[in-house]
């Protein structure tokens, strides 16, 4: 167990009910009640205290309204898939105030929502929404009025829940930041407060703050497994969950890219996205093109033998990880769309040969907490 963790038992009085202590090294924890508890196995609550959240597993990512890297978004269109995916029970998105229209979209999404469905299909509908603010100071006042735009531009008069992001840990304002968000949701502006990209030590000191934090959303996928290292232990410990994105990288999870040479210009499916890209450079720091075809060759064999695609497989294997609670998957909204392989993720059923051989085709790739740092630190320089 690393020091860090060491240091921590004494002062978390909590830990989650996915992994019992052993007596001798965790004697002075008590259970408490911030642990996630399922309610079938297309829906999760993550909960911290008396803040709780119930969301699909399967959460639908909007980064991919934000720019024009993606190809363009006809808002009317996005609407109209947002529905669809919503109808077919995928209700949960994720998004972020620097997520172009995002939160637009889903204002006009909600609206709809609120017109054309019952009410209790209102009710299972939810939007995750990220802050992530420049490196200024962090009054009440600055966070108050930047929690009020995603209100006004969501039209909500609570936030489901804020994810919160920080670029620099050596200006300490993020405590500020999230002192301040505590308060918005004692005021019933915020349903849940949760985390973005932080490692493990700084989500430790956020919750020795007693800052309510329910979930922190990381990269994870058969290629990223850092955040199964140090932060799936501490979230085991203090309840709080994992959601991950870049589950499926972008697409290169994929039969699309099966057998594929992308190193010939037009002899291929081109790297031509800005999330194609960002993964193609995890791939490249995980072992390479050649090593990352041998773990699409085992997955396709997961597949076939359960009649899914290898980017359901891939899913699956990381919503079994301890401390997961949900994962992202990208939707290009009016252009295409992922909702068969979506739900088939709630169907699929990894036996342990599956597991076995999968684990052994993603650990042949390099530990990437030893090569980039921890969760999140690819957007810090470490």
């Amino acid at each position: 167990m690393t020091e860090l963790l060491r240091h921590s038992l004494s002062k978390f009085t909590c830990y989650s009910s996915n992994r019992a202590p052993t007596r001798r090294e965790y004697k002075h924890l008590r259970p408490c009640q911030c642990v996630a508890t399922q309610e079938d196995n297309r829906r999760i609550v993550v909960s911290n205290g008396k803040d709780s959240l119930d969301i699909c597993r399967v959460v639908n990512g909007m980064w991919q309204t934000s720019g024009s890297g993606w190809g363009r978004i006809d808002r009317d269109e996005a609407v109209d898939a947002m529905l669809k995916y919503a109808d077919a029970g995928l209700t949960t998105f994720d998004m972020a105030d620097i997520y172009g229209p995002a939160e637009d979209l889903y204002g006009i999404f909600i609206n709809r929502v609120r017109r054309e469905r019952p009410p209790e299909y209102l009710e299972k509908v939810r939007g995750l929404t990220k802050w992530v603010p420049p490196p200024v100071k962090m009054t009440s006042s600055f966070v108050r009025d930047n929690i009020n735009v995603s209100r006004k531009r969501m039209d909500v008069a609570s936030l489901d829940m804020l994810q919160f992001h920080w670029w620099d840990y050596s200006n300490s304002g993020y405590l500020d930041a999230l002192k301040h968000l505590t308060d918005l949701k004692g005021e019933g502006k915020i349903e849940t407060l949760a985390l973005t990209n932080f490692d493990t030590e700084r989500l430790q000191i956020i919750l020795e703050n007693d800052i309510p934090i329910v979930s922190n959303q990381v990269q994870h996928s058969l290629v990223d497994m850092r955040p199964q290292q140090k932060m799936a232990e501490l979230c085991q410990l203090t309840g709080v969950k994992l959601i991950s994105y870049g589950t499926v990288m972008g697409g290169l999870l994929s039969e699309k890219f099966l057998d594929a040479n992308i190193n010939i210009p037009f002899a291929g499916p081109a790297i031509n996205t800005p999330s194609l890209q960002k993964y193609k450079r995890m791939v490249d720091a995980w072992g390479g093109w050649g090593l990352f075809q041998g773990l699409l060759r085992t997955l396709k064999q997961v597949a076939t033998k359960h009649g899914v695609s290898i980017a359901t497989v891939a899913v699956k294997y990381i919503l079994d990880q301890p401390a997961v609670a949900g994962s992202m998957v990208g939707v290009r909204l009016g252009l295409s769309e992922h909702i068969q392989d979506c739900n088939a993720i709630f169907s699929l059923v990894l036996d342990e040969d599956d597991v076995s051989s999968i684990r052994e085709a993603s650990g042949k790739g390099k530990n990437l907490l030893k090569v980039i740092g921890d969760c999140g630190d690819e957007y810090r320089g470490a």
